[in-house]
């Protein structure tokens, strides 16, 4: 006997009460972070959903930065929200930092480039990583360091863009190493012009502390 479609009733039908406020969330996510390949990056962000974990959602949407003439793949927002993702530990994994970067529809190649720079084994300091991100970003040591702060600080857009200064310590120390070229003399002594300022502003450094624009 053949089997017949089922008909439903509006009265039949279950709707989930959280249904709609799930689709309204996802929906505004979507639209703030913009991603590349919107399945790949919904199922990460209802995967991270379904664990508790941070999404891989962007806190606002943001414009192509004003010297990418092409899309290259990490923004500022990203490494935001990367760096939420993966700040909860000292370390994290390279397989859990491939994941993340996936779930963001970020460019393999990128990544790679970044560890291959880094010498980054299995496991990584975090804030290393970080610290090559805002490179990728900054193209040059003072700028790298701008988008750090900009990245991690808790002050308002457009602020200070206040950071302690022992995050900023390792960072640029981090970065100055690996450009391979600068003396360990020229930075204690940049470190140390630096400390009268943060000393007067409870351990904390700000852009215009170190940071002089182009314009």
């Amino acid at each position: 006997m053949p089997v017949l479609d089922t008909m439903y009733c509006a009265q039949q039908i279950s709707i989930p009460p959280e249904l709609p406020d799930i689709l309204k969330n996802f929906t505004k996510a979507a639209i703030r972070t913009q991603p590349k390949d919107l399945l790949l990056w919904s199922a990460a962000y209802f995967s991270a959903l379904s664990k508790g974990e941070c999404l891989p959602v962007k806190d606002r949407l943001e414009m192509n930065v004003a010297t990418q003439k092409t899309d290259t793949g990490l923004t500022p927002g990203l490494l935001r929200t990367l760096h939420k993702q993966l700040s909860h530990r000292q370390t994290c994994s390279k397989e859990e930092l491939q994941e993340k970067w996936k779930g963001l529809c970020l460019p393999v190649d990128q990544l790679e480039t970044l560890l291959s720079l880094g010498s980054f084994s299995s496991e990584m300091d975090w804030m290393e990583f970080f610290a090559l991100g805002c490179s990728a970003l900054g193209g040059t040591l003072m700028s790298s360091l701008k988008f750090a702060c900009e990245i991690l600080t808790e002050d308002e857009e457009g602020g200070a863009a206040r950071i302690p200064f022992d995050t900023f310590v390792k960072l640029y120390t981090y970065l100055a190493h690996l450009d391979g070229d600068m003396p360990q003399d020229h930075i204690d002594n940049f470190l140390s012009s630096l400390r009268p300022q943060v000393n007067k502003q409870n351990g904390m450094i700000q852009v215009s502390n170190f940071y002089i624009s182009r314009k």
